[in-house]
This record gives C-alpha cells, sequence and structure tokens, in this order.
C-alpha cells in the first residue's frame, strides 16, 4: 500500500508573523554554536489519527496558528546571510504547504516499509545548497484518505537544535488549540546573547552528496520499555545506573564496530559522538525553552572490542564526565565558553579515513508527543534523517519508555549490519 502512495501538493504560500517584528528586531546574529553548526535542516513529523474535533477550515487555522507563533518566534521567518552570520528578520515569512496522500493512514502506519516514506512528509532539501532568498522554515500539512493528519516541519540547523524544533512545534501546537490569546513563557532566540558570535566557520561535516543518496538507506530500530528493561536486568552486575539512551547507544556502537570488523577484517580505532544539550547543565541558567543552538559534544573512543555491556559503561562515564565539566562552568564567562568551543571542535579533531566514526543524537525526553493541535496527541512521531554514514538518531516511542532509533548507512553493509545487531542486542563477545 506504501508503495502506491502519492503526495499531492494542493498549495504553497509563505506566512508571515501575525504582528509585525520591529525594526529593532530585524538583525539578529548567530551565536558561536550556531555558527559552527552544520548547514542542513533539521525536520520532524508528527501523524494524527482522523478525530471528530477537526474542524473543516483547520487547514485555514493551521495558517494563522503559525502567524502567531512566527510573532513570537521571528527569526524563523526571517532569511540567513551567510557573509555576515545572521538572520535578516524583516518578515519575509515561513513557507507552509498543504498536500494530500492517496491512502488511509493506518495503512501507512503498519506497514513495515512507512519509515522510508516518512521524509516525503518534511518539506527539508536533501543534498541542495539553501539559497539566501529560502525560507528558513518550511512546514506541511498533509491530509490522509481517513481524515487522518501529518504535520511536518523542518528548519535550519543554522539556528534551530531539535530542543528549538519540539519548542516551535508545542508553541504552534498550544497557539492552534487555544481560542484565546496565550503568552510565550520562553526566552526564545538566546543563543546569541548566550554564546556570542565569534565569526566561526561551519564545522565540516561527512554528509553524503546527492548523485550518492541511492547507496543509503535508513533502518528503523525499536526496542521497548520491557525490552529495555531485560537488556538492563542482562548487564546488572555493573554498579552504574545505565539510561535507555545510552544503552542503545551502546547496540549501535557495537554494531557499527561489527560492521568495520566485517569490512575491514581487524578492529579499528572507534569513536562515538554524541551532541549534549547545554540547557539546564551548565552552572548558570540556560532555560529549557531557550532557542537556538545551545548544544555541547560528548566524544568516547574505543580500540579494543569490548562487549555491549561495556561500551554502555563507557557511554555513561563518558556522558557522566562531560556533564560535570559543563556543570562546573559558567556560560556567561570566557572559560566556560571556550570550553565550549574546545569539546565541540576536539569531537570533529579526531575524524579521519583511518577511524570508525558513529554519530547518535538523541531527542528522547523532547515532549514531542505532548503536542496537541487541538485533534488529539501524535500517534506516532519520526524525525527527519540527515544524510550522514553511520548516524542514529533516537526518540522515545508513543508510551514514552521505549526507544526508536532510525539509523543511516550504506545498502551494502545492511547484512553485515543485521548480523551484528543481532550480536550487540544479545551482549555477545
Amino acid at each position: 500500500m506504501v508503495m502506491a502512495m502519492k503526495i499531492e501538493k494542493q498549495s504553497s504560500k509563505l506566512i508571515k508573523p501575525f504582528v509585525q517584528t520591529p525594526p529593532t528586531q530585524s538583525h539578529y546574529k548567530l551565536g558561536f554554536i550556531d555558527e559552527l553548526a552544520p548547514a542542513h535542516d533539521t525536520g520532524i513529523v508528527l501523524f494524527f489519527a482522523a478525530n471528530s474535533n477537526h474542524n473543516p477550515n483547520f487547514v485555514a487555522r493551521l495558517e494563522k496558528s503559525l502567524g502567531k507563533t512566527l510573532t513570537r518566534l521571528y527569526p524563523l521567518a526571517g532569511r540567513y546571510v551567510e557573509e555576515t552570520h545572521s538572520v535578516d528578520c524583516k518578515d519575509q515569512g515561513a513557507e507552509f504547504i498543504h498536500a494530500k496522500v492517496n491512502i488511509k493512514l493506518q495503512d501507512f502506519l503498519v506497514s513495515e516499509e512507512n519509515v522510508k516514506f516518512t521524509d516525503e512528509f518534511i518539506p527539508s532539501k536533501i543534498g541542495v545548497a539553501r539559497q539566501q532568498s529560502d525560507p528558513l522554515l518550511a512546514t506541511q500539512v498533509t491530509t490522509f484518505e481517513c481524515g487522518g493528519v501529518a504535520i511536518g516541519a523542518s528548519a535550519t540547523h543554522k539556528i534551530v537544535d531539535a530542543s528549538t524544533l519540539c519548542t516551535f512545534v508545542n508553541e504552534w501546537a498550544v497557539t492552534n488549540r487555544e481560542e484565546n490569546e496565550i503568552e510565550f513563557k520562553g526566552p526564545g532566540f538566546n543563543s546569541s546573547i548566550l554564546f556570542p558570535s565569534r565569526g566561526l566557520s561551519s564545522i565540516p561535516f561527512p554528509f553524503i552528496n546527492i548523485e550518492m543518496l541511492n547507496k543509503y538507506t535508513k533502518k528503523k530500530l525499536s526496542f521497548s520499555g520491557s525490552a529495555i528493561s531485560k537488556m538492563k536486568a542482562k548487564c546488572s552486575n555493573s554498579t552504574r545506573q545505565r539510561s535507555k539512551v545510552q544503552l542503545v547507544s551502546a547496540i549501535i556502537w557495537k554494531t557499527f564496530m561489527g560492521v568495520d570488523l566485517a569490512i575491514h577484517n581487524h578492529q579499528r580505532h572507534s569513536i562515538h559522538i554524541q551532541a549534549v544539550s547545554l540547557r539546564g547543565k551548565m552552572a548558570s541558567s540556560i532555560p529549557k525553552t531557550s532557542c537556538g543552538n545551545l548544544c555541547g559534544a560528548c566524544t568516547t573512543e574505543c580500540t579494543t572490542l569490548e562487549r555491549t555491556e561495556e561500551l554502555a559503561d563507557r557511554l555513561t562515564d563518558s556522558v557522566k564526565k562531560t556533564v560535570t565539566k559543563y556543570s562546573k562552568e559558567r556560560h556567561d564567562c570566557e572559560e566556560g565558553q571556550a570550553m565550549v568551543l574546545n569539546l565541540i571542535m576536539s569531537s570533529m579533531d579526531n575524524i579521519s579515513e583511518s577511524t570508525n566514526v558513529v554519530f547518535t543524537t538523541s531527542w528522547c525526553k523532547f515532549p514531542f508527543y505532548e503536542a496537541d493541535f487541538g485533534f488529539g496527541k501524535p500517534t506516532w512521531v519520526a524525525p527527519g534523517i540527515v544524510p550522514v554514514h553511520q548516524m542514529t538518531y533516537m526518540i522515545d516511542d508513543a508510551e514514552g519508555t521505549g526507544v526508536e532509533a532510525y539509523v543511516y548507512l550504506e545498502v551494502k553493509d545492511v547484512p553485515y549490519f543485521e548480523e551484528a545487531l543481532e550480536h550487540a542486542i544479545a551482549f555477545g563477545a
């Protein structure tokens, strides 16, 4: 059923902030973590079952509430200026697409192939250079034959990380749901205040170019809450409290080490790089609803073929050590800012062709499943995937206790990956 899926665009328009952005806010300077962010989009799609609360004019209502949301998060309606590392905030508008798909939501959700098609509900540009006239935010509302709805959003990583994307989605949802005007209590875009510009260049990230896309695929790995509990019990001899994120990260790292061993016939030096949100982690306050790129990096290395539980311990210790470093520094002093910068830069310094590098980013605990636009909470949420070799996105499952991991890898490596995954989950040698 999914293979016959066809999405047809019904309309596309630019939505401007409901209230004009004051001239005093027409120039938003990036913070230095924003400057380092790779030049790709960060995206998400939320699927909602058909609901009797669906207003026949709900698309028009979503347009209006998007305009109100952009009033509060105005840089999303601007345009990025590469030369000055800034956003021109003259209310140029965010893209709003309305589309229809020729299948029922339930048929899509039950298909094992659905993970290959989720990006079609997210209006992002993969492998295409962003022009200065391009919107920084694009949204897509897709209606299914049954009345189900998919709401996708994609924004440039230059000013948006996963937490910011979640803040935007929930703010849009609340605005669309509430009849009365609501007050946005978050600080909004403040990354440039917290970590002022240093005129840095984007980190050269190992993206897959558009000609190579057909050589790659993505897989979804589902770990239920009960499965994670059983895996934790298997390695209960440790005194460490392993989180579900570190446990799943260890399984994926172990799996990619197995793939690397099968390809090269020897165990190469392996590096695991994961993003760490700085919100609530530094000695000085960075509110959870702060917007912009507010992430540091945690790097973990391994030179021997370790068991999954040993990798989980290694990751747990590494994250704890990194977070402790952040907790002792303030963001509003040179020492703290230099530490954040150095940890990000050093995470990329060790990358070479002779090193097996695995990237993970966790969107767990971000309340995407709380986004109620007025027709119930989403039944499924899936992240947009950026084409980076051995990149994994983790997100809570619908129950909130499990993890769904989206892995990007070469098609030719899939048999190696599946075999290595079995050993990793079994906590084999």
